[in-house]
């Protein structure tokens, strides 16, 4: 999505810096943005401080107020932690000792919201159009909503039955399956985003946004076919970074709203987002069968354990064993 634009000639605010150094270091424009609002966030806690006059202890302040008054998770307390360390080490380059004094938010292990078969046939029957189409590509491939958002013409595969994800979490690439029952679906959405795309370059547009260095390196490609986002904006925006008019993929609130809505309208007491189509789609694999490992490089987990959780919500019980109780 869009970020801000780094002033040039002008001396470097301190976010703007923030922005440099994570871009130097060619991290992700989320991780971007996420660092950029922890460390307004830190310099706002204490006063709107310079960070330079702050050190460890009003850091070591701010992360056991995140645990203690707002009763953060680990999680968003870790990611804290590294957005101001980075700061202290790529930007003031100093090295901050004795953070582990900062009392620890509490660790919880909540087991995934999964649901059933039909309970994932009656959401997706209450979205229609492109949502219904992105909805089922989170259930059938086991995507996470950025994964989905940022899948381009080429990364389909509909011959045989895969896609391609890009610069998944961690910056690894991965395949994983097409529903077959998407294809004429697909087909008759791509004829749609293809007219949009020969509108766009009807009115010069400057093409979508490539990673990493390509746009150096192929310059034409931004305007391609198959570089084009599977799911585009309604509208172009402009570059924060280079002014032109660009279209990005789609604001990932849509889907969000959307699938919070279809789950209100089938009656579903559960919490549905939609990283629930992706905690079902693994589930559902364990259930008929997939091996844990095949599972695993389906998802694009790192490590074993992460994939283990669904072993404790199948629905044959927990670790798939069932209860003596039901053989009375």
């Amino acid at each position: 999505m869009p970020t801000r634009r780094v002033p040039i000639g002008l001396p470097p605010k301190l976010l703007d810096r923030v922005r440099l150094a994570v871009r130097r270091r060619h991290l992700s424009d989320r991780t971007e943005d996420s660092y950029v609002a922890w460390v307004r966030r830190f310099i706002l806690f204490h006063g709107k401080r310079h960070p330079k006059d702050l050190g460890a202890p009003e850091v070591v302040a701010f992360l056991s107020h995140l645990a203690v008054d707002d009763r953060v998770g680990p999680t968003t307390q870790n990611q804290a932690r590294a957005a101001i360390v980075f700061l202290y080490r790529h930007v003031l380059d100093r090295t901050l000792e004795g953070l582990d004094a900062a009392t620890r938010a509490k660790q919880t292990r909540p087991l995934p919201v999964v649901l059933s078969r039909d309970e994932v046939r009656s959401v997706l029957e209450q979205l229609h159009g492109a949502k219904r189409l992105q909805a089922t590509l989170l259930y059938g491939g086991g995507l996470r909503l950025i994964e989905c958002l940022r899948l381009r013409v080429k990364d389909l595969d509909l011959d045989r039955s895969q896609l391609t994800v890009r610069q998944g979490k961690g910056r690894r690439d991965r395949v994983t399956t097409l529903p077959r029952r998407l294809r004429e679906p697909l087909e008759h959405h791509l004829g749609a985003v293809r007219d949009l795309h020969r509108r766009d370059l009807a009115c010069g547009y400057a093409g979508v946004p490539l990673p990493d260095a390509l746009e150096r390196k192929y310059p034409t490609a931004r305007r391609e076919w198959g570089w084009q986002w599977v799911f585009p904006a309604s509208r172009l925006f402009s570059d924060p970074r280079s002014g032109e008019r660009v279209r990005y993929h789609l604001h990932p609130t849509v889907l969000q709203r959307a699938v919070k809505q279809a789950a209100r309208r089938a009656g579903i007491a559960k919490r549905v987002t939609c990283h629930t189509f992706r905690h079902s789609f693994a589930t559902h694999l364990l259930e008929d069968g997939a091996s844990i490992r095949t599972v695993q490089e389906l998802l694009g987990h790192r490590d074993l354990k992460t994939t283990m959780i669904y072993t404790h919500v199948l629905d044959r019980g927990p670790l798939g064993v069932s209860s003596p109780a039901d053989r009375l």
